[in-house]
C-alpha cells in the first residue's frame, strides 16, 4: 500500500476527529451544569433557575445537533477509509460502537426532545428526571466510544484467530474493564466538564461587564466556579492515573513524551523542559525535576522507567519473534486442518508478536526476507515524533493547572467576596473561552500520535490498516470535508454568537417579577443585593 494513501487517510480521520471534538466537551459538561441548575429550580421553585436551565439549555441543544451531525460522519470512516482495520478488528471494536448507538445515543436522543418540549406537559419532578437522563445518556456515549478508543490503546480481552486471519473477542468483560479504557473515560469527561465550566463563567463574565441579565449571570458564575474548581482538581488527579496506566500498557508513548532517550536510575525525574532530538537522540538542554516521573509512572521510588532507547532494542526482539509467527502463520493457511500441531504450537509461543512483524510489511512483502538493518529501521519506526508529543503535553498540563488556579480565584470571590469582580477578571475569564478546547484538542493529539505507528498498539500497524482508495479519492473527500465542516463551524458559532447576545428571552416576566419581590424582601430586612461589580475595581 502507498504510504501517501495512509497519510491522506490519516489526515482526513483527524480533521474529522478534531472537528467533532469540538463540540463533546461543552456537550458533557453543559448537559451536567443544566441539570444541576433544574435541580437548584426543583428545590427553591426560584424562577431565575428556571431562567438559567432553559438559556444554558438552549446553547447545550445547538452545540449537540451539531456534535451529532460530526460523530455520525467519522464512524462512517472507519468503513471508507480504513476497511482491512474494520475487518480485522471490527468483532471487538463494534460491539461498544453498536452499544453506544443503542443505549447510550437513543436514550440522549430521546430526552433531549422531551427536555425542549416538555417545560409545560411534565411537572417539576418529570422534567428534572429528563434533564439528569440527557445527562446521563451524554456521558454513556462517551463511556462507549471511549471504551473502544482504549482497546486501540491496550487490546485486552481478544485474540488472532489463525483460521479466520481476524481478531476475536475472549472477553467482553476485559474490554469494558480494560484500566486505559476506564482512565481514558474520567479523565475526558472531567476535561468536558471544565470546558463547560469555562464556557458559562466566560459568558457570563461578558454579561456583567455588559451589565446585562447580572442576575443570572451571578449565579451561572457561582454554579461554574464550584462545579470547574472540583473538575479542574479530578483532570489532575485522573491525568496522573492516565499516566500509571501508559507505564504499563504504552511505555513507548510515556518515553516519548518525556523525552526519555535512556532509562534512567529509579525513581526517573520528570523534564520540565528541554528540546528532543530525533536526529541526535537527545533532549538538549533537559530541566529535570527529580523523582517525580517515576511517583507518577510507577508510584515507587525503585521501579525503572525504560527509554526509548532499550525499548526499541526490545522491538527489534519482538520483530524477530513475530516473523517466527508469521511463518507459522503461513503455513496454516496453506496446510489449514493439516498443519502440524507442532507449528501451530510455535505459532501460539510467538503470536503476541506476530503485530510486530507486520512493521516489516512497509519495506517488503515477506517479513521472512527481512535484514537485520531493515527489523532496526521497523524497530526504530515504532518510536513517534517526539517533539510534538513532548511540547504538546507540557502546554495541556500548564492549561489544566492554570484553569485550577482561575476557578479557585473566582470560586472565592463568589464565596467569601459578595460575588463582586474585577473588570480585568472579567475580561480575562472572556479571554480564556478557547482554552479548554486548546488543551483537550492537544490531549487527543497527545493520545493518538503517540500511538502511532499502531492502530491497534502492538497487533495492527497504521500502514495496514486503510482502504485500497485512490489518492485522488481521498484529496477529493478530504477537500469536501473541509468545506463542508468549515460551513458547519460558521453555522454553529453564528447560532451560539446569536443566542449568547439575545441573553434569556423565556420566562422574563415571571423571572423579573420574582426578582423585583426578592429585592423588596431584602430592602424590608435592611440588606441591600450585592453589586455585580464594584466601583473600585
Amino acid at each position: 500500500m502507498e504510504l501517501n494513501i495512509v497519510e491522506l487517510s490519516r489526515l482526513q480521520f483527524a480533521m474529522t476527529a478534531m472537528y467533532h471534538f469540538l463540540f463533546v466537551p461543552l456537550t458533557l459538561g453543559l448537559s451536567i451544569l443544566v441539570a444541576i441548575m433544574e435541580t437548584v429550580y426543583v428545590m427553591t421553585g426560584r424562577p431565575i433557575w428556571r431562567q438559567m436551565t432553559k438559556f444554558w439549555g438552549t446553547l447545550f441543544g445547538i452545540n449537540f445537533v451539531l456534535g451529532v451531525a460530526t460523530g455520525l460522519t467519522m464512524e462512517f470512516q472507519f468503513g471508507m477509509n480504513w476497511s482491512y482495520y474494520s475487518h480485522y478488528v471490527g468483532d471487538i471494536f463494534g460491539a461498544p460502537l453498536a452499544i453506544e448507538g443503542l443505549m447510550a445515543f437513543f436514550l440522549e436522543a430521546t430526552f433531549v426532545g422531551l427536555f425542549f418540549f416538555g417545560w409545560d406537559k411534565l411537572s417539576r419532578v418529570q422534567h428534572l428526571v429528563v434533564a439528569w437522563l440527557v445527562a446521563l445518556g451524554t456521558n454513556l456515549s462517551a463511556l462507549w466510544i471511549l471504551i473502544a478508543n482504549g482497546w486501540m490503546q491496550h487490546p485486552v480481552g481478544a485474540v488472532f484467530n489463525p483460521d479466520t486471519m481476524r481478531m476475536e473477542m475472549t472477553s467482553f468483560y476485559d474490554v469494558m474493564f480494560n484500566t486505559v479504557a476506564q482512565a481514558k473515560f474520567v479523565h475526558t469527561v472531567s476535561a468536558g466538564y471544565v470546558t463547560a465550566s469555562v464556557f458559562v463563567l466566560g459568558v457570563s463574565a461578558w454579561y456583567l461587564l455588559k451589565h446585562r441579565h447580572v442576575e443570572l449571570a451571578r449565579r451561572s458564575i457561582t454554579v461554574a466556579a464550584a462545579f470547574g474548581l472540583a473538575s479542574a482538581l479530578s483532570v489532575v488527579v485522573l491525568g496522573d492515573e492516565s499516566g500509571y496506566t501508559a507505564s504499563h500498557a504504552q511505555k513507548m508513548k510515556l518515553a516519548a513524551i518525556e523525552g526519555m532517550w535512556n532509562t534512567e536510575k529509579a525513581p526517573a525525574a520528570f523534564t520540565a523542559f528541554g528540546f528532543p532530538d530525533m536526529k541526535d537522540r537527545e533532549t538538549h538542554y533537559a530541566v529535570h525535576v527529580p523523582f517525580v516521573m517515576g511517583l507518577i509512572g510507577t508510584r515507587s521510588l525503585d521501579i525503572d522507567i525504560p527509554g526509548i532507547n532499550q525499548l526499541v532494542k526490545e522491538s527489534a526482539d519482538r520483530i524477530r519473534s513475530g516473523i517466527k509467527a508469521y511463518d507459522a502463520l503461513m503455513t496454516i493457511r496453506q496446510d489449514k486442518a493439516a498443519t502440524p500441531p507442532a507449528v501451530r504450537q510455535t505459532f501460539e509461543q510467538h503470536s503476541a508478536d506476530l503485530g510486530y512483524a507486520f512493521l516489516l510489511k512497509r519495506y517488503l512483502d515477506d517479513p521472512r526476507q527481512a535484514s537485520d538493518a531493515q527489523i532496526e529501521k521497523a524497530a526504530w519506526d515504532t518510536v513517534p515524533a517526539v517533539a510534538p508529543l513532548f511540547w504538546s503535553f507540557r502546554i495541556m498540563v500548564l492549561l489544566g493547572f492554570s484553569f485550577i488556579a482561575v476557578m479557585i480565584y473566582f470560586f472565592w470571590r463568589s464565596n467569601f467576596r459578595r460575588q463582586t469582580y474585577p473588570r480585568w477578571a472579567l475580561r480575562a475569564a472572556v479571554a480564556i473561552i478557547p482554552a479548554p478546547w486548546i488543551a483537550a484538542e492537544l490531549g487527543w493529539f497527545v493520545a493518538e500520535f503517540g500511538r502511532q505507528p499502531w492502530t491497534v498498539d502492538g497487533i495492527l500497524p497504521t500502514a495496514l490498516s486503510a482502504s485500497h482508495l485512490s489518492v485522488g479519492d481521498l484529496a477529493l473527500t478530504l477537500v469536501g470535508f473541509v468545506t463542508f465542516y468549515s460551513v458547519l463551524f460558521v453555522i454553529e458559532m453564528g447560532l451560539m454568537l446569536k443566542y449568547i447576545r439575545k441573553g434569556p428571552v423565556q420566562d422574563v416576566a415571571a423571572t423579573d417579577e420574582w426578582m423585583n419581590r426578592h429585592h423588596s424582601r431584602l430592602a424590608g430586612t435592611h440588606v441591600m443585593p450585592t453589586a455585580s461589580l464594584t466601583p473600585a475595581e
